[in-house]
């Protein structure tokens, strides 16, 4: 069985905004610089960067290095790449004192921003990788704890429209029971934003050792994704502390409909009837109901 071996990723921006609290203060103004205006910053030379900085040319040469680039041209070819696929707004981090409208805006800007830079680092080979499988699935088995137990549970419920048996345990017993009944034909798609929950990567074990392809879902590079024949990276950036942001598990939510959108559409068109009188007999329930209320 070939294990998924994902590719290095080219993010110089995510570094620096990570990074911020570890750097030197003058190496800060840098950073900060570079967020506030990437787009001028690539244009700039070396001794513009460090008059808009406010500090020496030598601080932007470390400043480079303090985020792994090898000088300061190398930075600028990493932050090219990064401004290719797209940036995340600054001033979305929240504050105490937001009104109500500032809170809107940011929220909003902020998780439509990060459904764009997530769908520009999407690896469609692999999403296409998954959708083979899920296609030639017997039945499929979602797993998913706590924000990614939601996303396990939404897919549930629309693979069986696709007449593949599906399931979503939530309790750790019940799926590693699940993962250890599977089969070959049988799917496991395994769903943990940090990738590192050792419950789920031993679902991931015990799924492939009884004969079950396996896809990850995950937030990155992780460990679970060794025991998978597919991994999808959904990478993103959570900006505060002060609430749980919901963009990872928007931004699965919308990739468990990629997935289940194409598998629907290669379904042949005795499915396709079957799936259209479907439709036909939800939409007469919710006549007869709406009839009803005005009775």
């Amino acid at each position: 069985m070939t294990r998924f071996n994902p590719p290095a990723a080219e993010n110089v921006i995510e570094v620096i905004r990570q990074s911020l609290d570890d750097l030197r203060k003058s190496e800060r103004k840098v950073a900060e610089t570079v967020l506030d205006n990437p787009q001028h910053i690539l244009g700039a030379t070396l001794a513009e960067t460090a008059a808009l900085a406010l500090v020496s040319e030598p601080t932007v040469i470390r400043f480079c290095a303090a985020i792994g680039c090898e000088g300061f041209q190398d930075f600028k070819l990493r932050l090219a790449r990064s401004l290719a696929l797209g940036t995340l707004p600054t001033g979305s981090q929240l504050e105490s004192e937001d009104t109500t409208s500032e809170l809107i805006g940011k929220i909003f800007g902020y998780t439509i921003s990060s459904l764009d830079w997530v769908r520009n680092r999407l690896d469609s080979r692999q999403v296409s990788q998954a959708i083979q499988i899920l296609s030639n699935a017997q039945s499929i088995e979602f797993f998913g704890l706590g924000a990614s137990g939601v996303v396990a549970i939404d897919a549930q419920q629309k693979f069986p429209l696709f007449g593949v048996p599906c399931g979503a345990p939530t309790d750790t017993h019940q799926q590693i029971m699940t993962a250890a009944m599977m089969k070959p034909g049988d799917v496991a798609v395994v769903i943990s934003n940090t990738g590192l929950t050792l419950a789920m990567i031993e679902v991931a074990q015990t799924a492939r050792e009884s004969g079950a392809k396996v896809i990850a879902i995950t937030g990155s590079r992780s460990p679970i994704l060794a025991e998978c024949d597919a991994g999808i990276i959904i990478e993103t950036l959570e900006n505060t502390n002060i609430y749980t942001p919901a963009i990872s598990r928007i931004a699965a939510l919308v990739v468990i409909d990629i997935l289940s959108a194409a598998v629907g559409l290669r379904r042949d068109a005795e499915h396709g009837e079957k799936f259209a009188n479907m439709k036909r007999l939800l939409l007469g329930q919710r006549r007869r109901l709406q009839n009803t209320k005005k009775m």
